[in-house]
């Protein structure tokens, strides 16, 4: 939520000013420990990233062992807790980071993926706002499961372009590299 609608909503709010040089050192701390496991990093924000850990052998392969030691290098090098979400792909992985914040650790495996997403409200999907909320809603789609009734041609009608990917997302697929 911005300050500005903060301070709206609650106008005895203390706001403190934000520091964000300590963010910023802080966060490339957090990357560099990322460095050590793999140079395959896409940056999100300060504080979040997708790692592809596929070629790292460490822990004989288990990019969950990994996530373990990435959280627990975190928390020693910066006083930080982490939250880690592992799967197959980014839409997975993400689902799995928000899955069990705040200090968690989540994984989806592949032959989990479809049935996992099944509970999912449709508002967790990125890229699905109020709007396409709203349209769902007159379809009576709430869930994954409700999503996974469309055909990708019954989709792609009612939502364009957009129609394909909600069909794989509802699927637990994700071809984004």
């Amino acid at each position: 939520m911005p300050s500005s609608q903060a301070e709206r909503r609650c106008p005895q709010a203390v706001f403190v000013k934000p520091r964000f040089e300590v963010y910023k050192q802080v966060s490339r701390q957090i990357h560099l420990v990322f460095r050590e496991f793999t140079d395959l990093i896409e940056p999100l924000s300060l504080d979040e990233a997708y790692l592809d850990v596929t070629n790292n052998m460490l822990f004989n392969g288990s990019a969950y062992r990994l996530a373990v030691e990435i959280k627990s290098l975190i928390r020693e090098r910066t006083g930080l807790i982490a939250s880690a979400g592992v799967s197959y792909n980014k839409f997975l992985a993400k689902i799995a980071s928000d899955y069990k914040k705040p200090d968690g650790l989540f994984c989806i495996p592949p032959e989990q993926g479809e049935s996992f997403v099944e509970s999912l409200a449709i508002g967790r999907f990125h890229g699905v706002g109020k709007v396409t909320e709203l349209h769902m809603d007159k379809l009576n789609v709430k869930t994954c499961a409700d999503l996974q009734q469309f055909s990708a041609a019954d989709l792609q009608l009612e939502f364009g372009k957009f129609g394909q990917r909600l069909y794989e997302l509802s699927r637990g697929i994700d071809h984004r590299p």
